[in-house]
């Protein structure tokens, strides 16, 4: 089974090409990269004479072949010239993503002796008589480490810590963007579990918190644990508790816009790794009817062979009815739908053995679990993780406001209350008069969501009253 993947701004490249100065050329170009299938999305004209017009051509493509594909295209047309093709992607990412700039001005002699030597020293001496300072007098107030090996890298595998990199960064640049969180990318020439918990230990005292990224499960579980055992910040795997997190609250609402309560549905998790299990966790601790979790072998079930520590938890706790048969057969008067695991795994026929009103989230990248334009056909709420679809699930609506809200709080811990609150607060992010079957999830650019994740997240860290954010920023007593 093999679905076609559809262009998006991953792909997207830009076409420098030369045309006859004729009324029609310019027009030719983007018909032809319209019948290649691409969408045009700029077209800019960056030079002149009588006789030809040179033209930037900008358009989404679906991947590299296809990228590829309509150059070929363009080539082909009479009198058009290809004199450069650039990869909009790889052009952003020359350099890197993020940098490092200074909060204070080191104009004169006066401003470096209180940043530097000799004034540091009496600020390092105060937080060597009371650590706790730390907080308050460095970057440790609102600085996290985006922490990965490489081993678990978006859809891509186990691509090492260099390879890592570029999503770290830009993990750390929404972090800046949407939470006025500082992060820094920090990425370990290692996948032994102990060695990482012995390293990440040794750097945390320079960080608020700790956000996980891209380990393969089930080393993952392994490592937050010990760590959270260890250190006294939050320790976040994004993968298992931002999806979590980010999954509750569209099903939240789209529940609400079926007309159907939690306690009552039974769910089929696809993918039963690190974020499919945090998932199901989740959901199970807000009173889910059921699940049914299914991986490579099928649905899990008591009774398997060969079932890890996590898998044992999940068939402890799931699948009432012991079912043990495939995912396809898992769909049968099942309410919900959650992939998390590979593309291409169900076709639309799946979807309409599910019970009326059903609700599918194939979340898996870039290609996900259906199509979904044949699980509308038979589904009444569809999402995905797709930034070129409607109802997009993405992380990105909890991660930044989580750790706004724990550094704020100056948190210890991250505890599943949180991520409950958090999930509310996204799901109560989408108003009451917005809320249908293409809208479950706010926008990631609302500038409402991580304020409101940030608050709640607050609110059960201390808990109490929300708390002012901006109280420690009083001047230090001298006294």
């Amino acid at each position: 089974m093999t679905t076609r993947s559809l262009p998006s701004a991953g792909f997207s490249i830009t076409v420098r090409v030369s045309v006859p100065a004729d009324s029609t050329s310019i027009g030719r170009l983007t018909t032809a990269a319209g019948d290649a299938d691409a969408i045009v999305t700029a077209l800019d004209v960056v030079d002149s004479d009588h006789q030809t017009v040179t033209v930037d051509l900008t358009c989404d493509t679906a991947d590299a072949a296809h990228a590829e594909s309509v150059v070929h295209h363009l080539e082909s047309l009479d009198g058009v010239q290809v004199r450069k093709v650039s990869d909009r992607t790889f052009l952003l990412h020359l350099g890197g993503k993020i940098e490092v700039s200074s909060k204070v001005n080191l104009r004169n002699r006066d401003e470096l002796s209180r940043a530097y030597t000799p004034g540091v020293a009496r600020v390092c001496m105060a937080i060597a008589e009371n650590p706790e300072d730390a907080r308050r007098l460095t970057i440790k107030r609102n600085t996290i480490a985006v922490v990965s090996d490489g081993s678990a890298v978006l859809g891509l595998g186990n691509i090492g810590p260099a390879a890592a990199m570029p999503v770290m960064e830009g993990k750390a640049a929404l972090f800046k963007r949407f939470g006025r969180v500082d992060a820094w990318p920090v990425v370990l020439d290692t996948q032994d579990s102990d060695e990482i918990v012995s390293i990440v230990k040794a750097l945390a005292p320079a960080y608020g918190g700790i956000n996980l990224e891209d380990i393969a499960a089930p080393r993952c579980f392994e490592i937050e644990a010990k760590l959270r055992e260890a250190l006294d910040i939050p320790v976040f795997h994004d993968d298992q508790h931002g999806t979590a997190i980010c999954v509750l609250a569209a099903l939240t609402n789209a529940l609400r816009v079926v007309g159907k309560q939690m306690s009552d549905v039974r769910v089929v998790v696809s993918g039963s790794g690190a974020a499919g299990t945090a998932i199901m966790k989740l959901l199970l601790k807000q009173g889910v009817g059921d699940i049914i979790a299914c991986d490579r072998p099928g649905a899990l079930h008591r009774g398997m062979p060969g079932l890890s520590g996590s898998w044992e938890w999940l068939v402890e706790h799931t699948n009432k009815s012991n079912y043990s048969g495939s995912l396809a057969g898992a769909l049968a008067g099942a309410d919900v739908f959650i992939g998390v695991s590979a593309p291409n795994l169900l076709e639309g026929k799946d979807i309409a053995t599910m019970n009326s009103d059903a609700i599918v989230f194939a979340l898996a990248n870039p290609d996900p679990e259906v199509d979904p334009r044949e699980a509308r056909q038979y589904a009444t709420v569809v999402a995905t993780g797709r930034s070129d679809q409607p109802n997009q699930i993405n992380n990105l609506l909890a991660f930044p406001g989580v750790f706004r809200g724990l550094l704020d709080a100056q948190a210890p811990k991250w505890t599943d209350d949180m991520a409950l609150a958090a999930a509310k607060a996204i799901a109560d992010s989408v108003g009451e008069e917005s809320l249908n079957a293409s809208v479950i999830v706010p926008s990631v650019f609302d500038p409402k969501v991580s304020p409101a994740v940030a608050a709640a997240v607050r609110a059960v860290a201390k808990g109490a009253e929300d708390p002012d954010p901006d109280s420690e920023k009083a001047p230090l007593s001298l006294r």
